[in-house]
């Protein structure tokens, strides 16, 4: 049986001896094709390492002021299975050993270290029409034109299509499904009753640290998308996770708030890598300041040079009339939008908001909410379709005799983002798609 190539990573805190030894004990399992030299002279004898290396370690080097570039060209040029770390502190701490992670599955290739083996995700190329993660194109005919394949923790077990394009789903369709003991709130039902398209809804459970799920049946759910027809299918991820599938371009998700190393440390950067164009949400005040959006933009651009970056916000839109009405409003957003979004509610669909609650994923205080005494003077009930919108909100509104009306989530450019900055970024996953897809 052939042994897996690989590339390794050294350094000059090793005493060359004992690297050599370590590389011949690899050579039983591995084919060691070349090395990757990330720093320190502690142990080196050499003066001139670089014109000695292959003589001292017995397999070309690489040296390089920048050893991620230096990786990524001993992967081009090598071709390895996966990438062995022979290197330790104080060359490689945390932060470098995860970027150096990132890099590799981001290449497909993966990453060996004494006590942890990171594998690239498993994505099987099951589409059989040009696809992506999030992007909405005309429909042409004779297609299904867009179908969503999404995954959720509380998707079918059975992957099955909603068909929103023909059919406009309201509240009393979800409560249906909610009463048969149904998850309304998942992502297809949501997706096809907002967006209006053809969903294949699917479920996952678990998902690794580069974001392979422990299960789930979303290859199944692929080739139910086949059989539609469409003319582009949209795989959505869930939470971290990804879809086992491999697509043709790629649309990377992070919120401007979160803690900056989960952007873009840890194996933030590889989805990061992942991407065709990133996307940066909640990229505002009070969240965020515009000094860090900026900030972040750029340390995204250097990880990834030339990805398009588009900061953004999302704002309400109702799907149905509710000028002059008194409203309450159910939603995911953070307690701290409630004046934001109150009063861009009130300013653009012309409503009144009484009630405010941000508690949809919580239960019990949704609960609370929906017994307050603001309720009675509401007169229609706003919600997204996400976590207890159907099973408690909707329940709730229809035995009080109030009508729901759904909301959506419109994304909008902001600072540094120039106008039509996110419709270009769209128009380049769409050609992007096309063209992969063409040469297969």
């Amino acid at each position: 049986m052939a042994r897996p190539a690989v590339v390794v990573l050294i350094d000059g805190e090793h005493y060359p001896p004992v690297v050599v030894d370590a590389l011949r004990s690899l050579a039983c399992d591995y084919e060691v094709r070349g090395a990757v030299f990330l720093g320190g002279t502690e142990k080196i004898q050499a003066e001139d390492l670089g014109a000695e290396a292959e003589r001292v370690y017995g397999l070309p080097v690489l040296f390089g002021a920048d050893p991620v570039a230096m990786l990524d060209e001993a992967i081009r040029r090598f071709r390895p299975e996966a990438v062995v770390d022979l290197s330790d502190e104080p060359v490689v701490g945390y932060r470098e050993r995860f970027r150096y992670i990132s890099q590799a599955l981001a290449r497909n290739v993966a990453y060996v270290g004494s006590d942890f083996h990171f594998s690239p995700p498993r994505l099987e190329r099951l589409s059989t029409s040009p696809s992506l993660s999030i992007i909405g194109t005309p429909r042409p005919a004779g297609s299904t034109g867009v179908v969503i394949v999404p995954m959720g923790r509380g998707g079918p077990a059975q992957p099955e299509v909603i068909d929103g394009l023909g059919t406009r789903l309201s509240a009393r369709e979800l409560l249906a499904w909610s009463r048969q003991g149904r998850h309304a709130a998942s992502d297809h039902f949501e997706d096809a009753a907002l967006s209006r398209v053809t969903t294949v809804g699917c479920r996952r459970c678990g998902g690794g640290m580069a974001g392979q799920p422990f299960f789930s049946n979303v290859a199944e759910g692929a080739r139910v998308a086949n059989g539609l027809n469409p003319s582009l299918t949209i795989f959505e991820g869930s939470g971290a996770a990804l879809p086992p599938v491999a697509t043709d371009a790629c649309l990377c998700v992070a919120g401007a708030n979160q803690p900056r190393e989960y952007v873009t440390g840890y194996l933030g950067a590889y989805r990061l890598l992942l991407g065709d164009v990133v996307v940066l949400t909640m990229a505002e005040e009070p969240l965020v300041s515009v000094e860090e959006v900026r900030s972040l933009v750029s340390e995204v651009q250097d990880l990834h040079p030339g990805v398009p970056v588009v900061p953004l916000v999302f704002r309400p839109r109702v799907m149905e009339p509710v000028a002059g009405r008194r409203v309450a409003f159910f939603s995911t957003a953070l307690p701290v939008m409630e004046p934001v979004l109150s009063r861009y509610l009130e300013e653009r669909w012309g409503c009144r908001v009484v009630l405010f609650s941000t508690h949809l994923s919580n239960r019990r205080l949704l609960r609370e909410d929906l017994d307050q005494p603001a309720m009675r003077g509401v007169e229609v009930v706003l919600t997204e379709i996400k976590a207890a919108a159907i099973d408690v909100v909707a329940e709730t509104a229809e035995r009080k005799g109030l009508p729901v009306v759904f909301l959506d989530n419109d994304p909008v450019e902001v600072f540094p983002a120039r106008e039509g900055a996110l419709r270009d970024a769209c128009g380049l996953l769409a050609e992007l798609a096309v063209r992969r897809w063409r040469q297969g």
